[in-house]
């Protein structure tokens, strides 16, 4: 009798473990699914080009928070073109280790960037989204127009 074995790309056989992983990410992916925002998956911040959010909705704002650790404030580029908003941060590292007479042992260069994009749509007043960049985290407040927040009060009965 033949073993059925699953393979990944056509090479080595997947473990158990693996396939399980697999079956989990691509759950949890199309449940969090979001266009709104230009979600596309859970990716790590350090294998991909994108920065991780987290947003929440409140009745008179949307509030995001963009983790980028280790940039600082003039390194971010905000730009809003229509109804997309992006994000984009670049920095450039130089490390040296050395003699004193800079005969060079090792010397490093490093250049970290990012670009994301969110779809804004009508309930957002774009005129008035704030930005600060604290504690590696970028918190930025879309301000909801006035007819789209939610409205709560007690209606007396007569």
């Amino acid at each position: 009798m033949n073993n059925i074995i699953k393979r990944e790309n056509g090479h080595q056989p997947s473990t158990f473990g693996s396939v399980v992983d697999q079956v989990f990410q691509n759950n949890l992916n199309r449940f969090f699914d979001d266009e709104f925002w230009g979600f596309n998956g859970l990716n790590k911040f350090s294998n991909s080009s994108q920065a991780p959010v987290n947003i929440r909705e409140t009745e008179t704002t949307y509030e995001m928070e963009l983790y980028a650790p280790g940039f600082q404030k003039q390194n971010f580029r905000l730009d809003l073109e229509g109804d997309t908003f992006t994000v984009s941060a670049e920095r450039s590292q130089e490390s040296k280790s050395g003699g004193k007479n800079d005969g060079w042992i090792r010397q490093e260069y490093r250049n970290e960037n990012f670009t994301r994009s969110f779809k804004l749509d009508d309930t957002v007043e774009a005129s008035k989204i704030v930005a600060r960049y604290e504690d590696g985290i970028l918190h930025l407040t879309f301000p909801k127009k006035e007819h789209a927040q939610k409205i709560s009060r007690s209606i007396n009965i007569q």
